[in-house]
Parts: structure tokens; C-alpha cells; sequence
């Protein structure tokens, strides 16, 4: 009798849990009208009096507490109460409330404010789309957070776009915690899972059966998600809309092939690195989606010529396309795609690592592509001049052309595709190809490319001073240049250039070019001086004459940089005595002369300073920095 009296809610007795499977069963509850709902259990309740404790002649009674109320009960009041507010404070109260509000259905809330008031909290998170947006990495990506963000911006409209990058290594993300999002945040339209070794088809599933809404999909290395999450996917969200697929092993044709039926709305689809994934899929998507799909991006996957094959005949709304390390793809695939006059559309075609690429491939892509306007080739070790100059022929609209890591590609072939490129090039690319020698090819009176306004040479050992000049007279027009990590480049190249200009320079990177002087910085500064927002001058042979210069006639620089340059407190002074120059970005790293004499100056240029760079300044002060740190508070300063 003494334990009867002593009992306080914790022992076998009664549990205090739930003592029914499925608190929920709709079997359970029964309406006797609009204003009353009675719950009969199957068996009858125990009844439960609060415990007595004998005090000596003291008789107390201790106050009962909720905690006591089994799950069904709780989950009774919780879907009554009147706000989302409410729900939320009674979320923070312990674990198991807020697992209980996390699985309540939003249409099992019995909100008499429901489409009435709605909240004055502001959320930060709120995108220029219009809905919430959560982000949770590492640590952070637990089950409970997610079932908090569930009932937490349940009042706020709902979450509409949700980021797990990674998972907690003890409690990580699992098939609950997005069981949990299904049932309180079913306007989700956006859903990416990032290395997340512990969600499965359950969970997936779970997201498919209560966000109809789901425009959205990337799952990137989810190894225990297979085909059937994607079937239910493909029913549950018709409205689907992009899709990435990255590192999921388990995936497949199956998958790919349900989506293919169910969701006609598909405009952009990213697969990458699935081993389970052919041709059957890739066919199917592309042949079911054939006037809606606009972005493609296929990478290091098992699929052969078919896939090109189908692409250049049904790609009919393509207008972005990208394949990267597909190594079964061959220079037939190419030739069928470009002559399947399908892809008319096709603005934008990126290829790294495809050994199909091949001179004859490239012509009939430039063919077979009418409105392609920017052409990127990286690692494409079998096309060489010929391929180039003759896509250069065909492509007429052509406004971009990037080439990395071609190695084949001569001198010939850089300066024969300018020659007979279209009116409407306006960039070009040239970085890390060895296969260019600097020799004087003696170009021919021709037309000069006038319509070209970027040119970026990068790594390329060969490039140098009369490849520069012969440059200069080709492209007259040129209003940013990039020359970066080319030893060959001297003044006597690179003052030609300057000299042939019918328009001035406004972005100049020279960075790596340790040949070129104060001569040919003081000619730019004086020639081109007024326009020149951009200059980097990392690693050049330059001295304070230099920021004289540029002190003097640069009234619109906005971005310097000196690092690595012989440059002293002189220099800085002068740079601080111009009344006209107004720099943002100065990075001078590396300058060891630079010392706590150009705090004074250092401190003046910091009124329109919002970056500055003094790494390896090793005779500036910690104290000097600590000064600069205090007085320009709104400058980030690296040190």
C-alpha cells in the first residue's frame, strides 16, 4: 500500500506514455458534430488521482504534471491550440513535445486563425522568391532542429527551401527528421541533401507523400537513396522542375524513366558520377521532355553515342549543355549530334575530358548549332588547328570562345580563328595550352577583329612579345586584357599594344609578367589612365615610379594591385597625396620595403577603402595593424 501511495507517475504501474500503436487512428475518434470531438480508447482508462504523501500528521498532496498525459492526449491539445506562436513556445518546452508537434499534419491543426492574422514576426530568412529558407551543415543537421524548423515556420507560411550539407557524426539527419518536414512544411519547393549517408527511401518518400509542391531536387552523394525514392518523387511532385543527381550509386534507369513519365515540367536536369545510369535513362528523359528541357549537364557516366544521338535530335529547347568525362562517347556521337539539327536553341556548350571532341566532331557541333553564342573546351587532347579555324567558320553567332588545356592548338589555330570568327566575338580565352610557340607569323592584310572587347591568356609559356604585337593590330578594340603568368612578355611586346588601341583600357591584369617595367606601366597609366578601373600588377618588375604614374592620371581606379613588387613608402605616399584617385581594393602582400612609416597614408586612402591586403608585410607592426583595424572599421583588412 506504501509504494501505492508513493507512486509518482515513473514506475511500471502506469508508464505514463503511450499505450496505443497508432495514437492517431482515425478509428479511434468519433464526431459527435461541428463543435464537440470525444476520444474512446478500446479499453478503458486507468484512473489516476495525484500520489499522497504522509508527513507525520500532514497530509500532502503533490500537484500533478503534464508530462504524465499519455502522447494521444497531448497531441489533442496540441492541434487545438489557437496560433502557430503557441505551438512553437510548447515546442521548447522538451524533446518530446516538440517530436509531437513536429508530426502533426498541417491540415490535422485545428486553427480557428488559420488564413486570418498573420504573424508581425519579420523572418531574415525570407528570399526575394518570396519563402523561408534554412541551411543546415555539419553539426547542425540534426533530427531535432529539423522537426523545430517544421513547427517553428509552420506560422510564417511555411518553409519553402531547405539546404543539409553533411550530417552530426552521433545524431545526424535520418528518415525522421524529413518525416518530420513532410507533415509541417508541405509548400516546400526546394530540397537539396548533401552527403547524407543516413537518409534513405523512407525519408525520401516521406517528402514525396506530403510536399506536392517540390520544384526542386539535389541529392548529392546519398548512397542509401535508390529508384524507389525517385518513383515516389516522380508521383507525389508532378511540378518538378530541376533535378541533380550526384554520387548516388543506387540510383538508375528505373528512376529516371518515372520522372520521364510523371513530371512534364523538367527543365534542367545534372547527373553526375552514377554508375547505375545508361542510355535507357538518359534517352528516356530527354525524349519525354523534349520542348521543355533548357539545361543539360551530363558527367562521368556510363552512357555511349545513343545519348548524343537522342540529344541532337530531341533537344529541340536546349539551350545550355554540358558534358564532362564521358569516356565511352566518341567522335561519332559529336558528328550525330551536331547534324541532328535539333539543338537550334543551343546557346551555351561546355565539353571537359571528352575524347569524342575531335576536329571533325567540332565542325558538325558548329554546323549543327546556328544561335551557339559561348564555347568552352577543356582537356580535349585530340583537337587540334584545323577543328578550330573550321568551327570558327560556322559559327557565326558565336560571342565567346574559352580553350584550357588544349594542347594541340598552335599559334595557327588561336590566330586563324580570330581571323575567320564571326562579327559578333567579343571574348576569348586561351589558358594552360603548351602547343603555342611564339614565333612571327606574318599575318596577312586582313580585316581587324573589331568586335573583340576580352582577351585572357593564362599559363601559357609559349605566348610572348611578338605573338603580343601581332595581337595588337588584330584586336584594336580591346577593353580588358588579361595577361597572367606569361615570362615570355616584355615591354618591347607589350607597348605595341598599348600604342595600337582605338579603345581604352579599362581592366588590365599583368599579374606573373616579371618582365615587364615602370616603362610600359607609366605609358598605360599615361595613354589609358583615365578609363583604367582595374589594374593588377602582381609580381611585376616595378618600383614607386609606377604608383607615381598611377597616382597622377588613374582618376577612376578602383582596384590596385601591387603585391609581390618593389614598391616602398614613397609609392604609398604618393598614391595618398592624389585628391583624384579613390580606391576600394588595395592589396600590396608581400611588399616587404612597405613599412609602419605609411600608416599616416595608409589611413587616408582608408576613407573610400573597403579592402586591403598587407600578408607578409613583415615590416609592418601588429601594432600598426591593430591601429588600422580600429580606425577603419569598415575596411577588411587581411594580415
Amino acid at each position: 500500500m506504501s509504494k501505492l501511495f508513493s507512486f509518482s507517475g515513473s514506475d511500471n504501474f502506469f508508464p505514463g506514455g503511450s499505450i496505443y500503436p497508432n495514437p492517431k487512428e482515425s478509428s479511434l475518434f468519433f464526431s459527435l458534430g461541428h463543435h464537440v470531438d470525444v476520444y474512446f480508447p478500446h479499453h478503458k482508462r486507468s484512473r489516476f488521482s495525484p500520489p499522497i504523501v504522509f508527513s507525520g500528521e500532514r497530509v500532502e498532496k503533490k500537484n500533478p504534471s503534464i508530462e504524465i498525459l499519455p502522447d494521444e492526449c497531448l497531441f489533442e491539445i496540441f492541434r487545438r491550440l489557437p496560433g502557430g506562436q503557441e505551438r512553437s513556445s510548447c515546442a521548447c518546452v522538451s524533446k518530446r513535445w516538440l517530436t509531437l508537434l513536429s508530426n502533426i499534419h498541417r491540415d490535422e491543426i485545428n486553427d480557428n486563425n488559420k488564413g486570418g492574422v498573420v504573424s508581425k514576426v519579420e523572418d531574415q530568412d525570407v528570399e526575394g522568391d518570396g519563402y523561408l529558407s534554412r541551411v543546415l551543415e555539419g553539426k547542425k543537421a540534426t533530427n531535432v532542429r529539423l522537426a523545430a524548423i517544421a513547427v517553428g515556420t509552420a506560422s510564417r507560411g511555411g518553409l519553402g527551401k531547405l539546404s543539409i550539407r553533411g550530417s552530426n557524426s552521433t545524431c545526424g539527419v535520418t528518415n525522421v527528421g524529413l518525416r518530420a518536414i513532410s507533415r509541417g512544411c508541405p509548400s516546400l519547393r526546394v530540397l537539396s541533401l548533401w552527403d547524407s549517408s543516413s537518409v534513405g527511401d523512407q525519408g525520401l518518400c516521406e517528402i514525396a507523400d506530403g510536399c506536392h509542391q517540390l520544384e526542386k531536387l539535389d541529392l548529392c552523394h546519398c548512397p542509401a537513396i535508390t529508384d524507389k525514392s525517385l518513383l515516389a518523387v516522380a508521383k507525389g511532385c508532378p511540378n518538378l522542375k530541376d533535378l541533380t543527381i550526384e554520387g548516388c550509386a543506387n540510383i538508375g534507369n528505373e528512376g529516371l524513366q518515372a520522372l520521364a513519365r510523371c513530371c512534364p515540367n523538367l527543365k534542367a536536369i545534372s547527373i553526375k558520377d552514377c554508375p547505375l545510369i545508361r542510355d535507357q535513362g538518359i534517352v528516356s528523359m530527354l525524349s519525354s521532355a523534349s520542348f521543355t528541357l533548357t539545361k543539360i549537364k551530363l558527367q562521368a557516366l556510363n552512357i555511349t553515342d545513343v545519348s548524343l544521338a537522342v540529344i541532337g535530335h530531341y533537344g529541340k529547347a536546349v539551350t545550355d549543355l554540358s558534358l564532362i568525362s564521358l569516356p565511352n562517347v566518341s567522335e561519332k556521337g559529336f558528328w550525330v549530334m551536331g547534324n541532328g539539327h535539333g539543338l537550334q536553341k543551343l546557346k551555351s556548350f561546355a565539353v571537359t575530358s571528352c575524347r569524342g571532341v575531335t576536329d571533325l566532331g567540332l565542325e558538325a557541333v558548329g554546323k549543327g548549332c546556328p544561335n551557339l553564342k559561348q564555347l568552352c573546351l577543356h582537356k580535349c587532347a585530340f583537337l587540334s588547328d584545323k577543328g578550330l579555324v573550321s568551327f570558327a567558320k560556322t559559327a557565326s553567332s558565336l560571342e565567346s570562345l574559352q580553350l584550357e588545356e588544349c594542347h594541340r592548338i598552335t599559334q595557327f589555330g588561336f590566330f586563324g580563328s580570330l581571323l575567320n570568327c564571326g562579327a559578333k566575338l567579343k571574348a576569348f580565352s586561351l589558358v594552360n595550352c603548351y602547343g603555342i610557340k611564339d614565333l612571327n607569323l606574318g599575318l596577312p592584310s586582313v580585316l581587324p577583329c573589331k568586335s573583340l572587347r576580352s582577351l585572357s591568356i593564362r599559363n601559357c609559356p609559349g605566348f610572348g612579345d611578338a605573338s603580343l604585337a601581332a595581337l595588337g593590330k588584330l584586336c584594336p578594340q580591346l577593353e580588358h586584357v588579361e595577361l597572367s603568368g606569361l615570362h615570355g612578355i616584355s615591354d618591347a611586346g607589350f607597348l605595341p599594344l598599348l600604342e595600337t588601341r582605338e579603345a581604352d583600357l579599362v581592366k588590365v591584369n599583368l599579374s606573373g609578367c616579371v618582365n615587364l617595367s615602370d616603362k610600359a606601366v607609366c605609358i598605360m597609366a599615361d595613354l589609358h589612365g583615365w578609363t583604367l578601373e582595374m589594374l593588377n600588377l602582381e609580381g611585376c618588375k616595378i618600383s614607386d615610379a609606377s604608383l607615381v604614374a598611377i597616382a597622377k592620371n588613374c582618376q577612376l581606379l578602383s582596384d590596385l594591385d601591387v603585391s609581390k613588387c618593389a614598391i616602398t613608402d614613397s609609392g604609398i605616399a604618393a598614391l595618398a597625396r592624389s585628391n583624384q584617385i579613390k580606391l576600394q581594393i588595395l592589396s600590396m602582400s608581400g611588399c616587404s620595403k612597405v613599412s609602419d612609416k605609411s600608416m599616416p597614408s595608409l589611413l587616408k586612402l582608408g576613407q573610400t577603402l573597403l579592402g586591403l591586403n598587407l600578408q607578409q608585410c613583415k615590416a609592418i607592426s601588429s601594432s600598426a595593424v591593430d591601429l588600422l583595424v580600429e580606425q577603419l572599421w569598415r575596411c577588411d583588412i587581411l594580415f
